[in-house]
């Protein structure tokens, strides 16, 4: 992986482990949405920050917010691979 994509490839992995934990939803919701609001923003701006230097496939799974897929990208598996 580039390493100029590590903090992208570290957001996408924070978002949808924050997405997956259920009992921290649970627990406090209000909080859950606060830490989703928070990564999805980050992401948000990381991607805007690397927007010149990413593939066209890369971009457009993130401008759609297809982050599983943009992972998945990073990684070297499925679409796009």
């Amino acid at each position: 992986m580039n390493p100029e994509f590590v903090t992208l490839h570290a957001l996408l992995r924070q978002r949808l482990e924050t997405i997956a934990d259920h009992s921290f939803r649970d627990r406090d919701p209000a909080a859950h949405l606060a830490a989703l609001q928070h990564v999805s923003e980050a992401l948000s701006a990381e991607h805007a920050r690397l927007k010149s230097q990413l593939s066209a496939r890369l971009n457009h799974f993130l401008s759609q917010s297809s982050f599983t897929k943009a992972l998945d990208y990073l990684e070297g598996k499925g679409e796009g691979h």
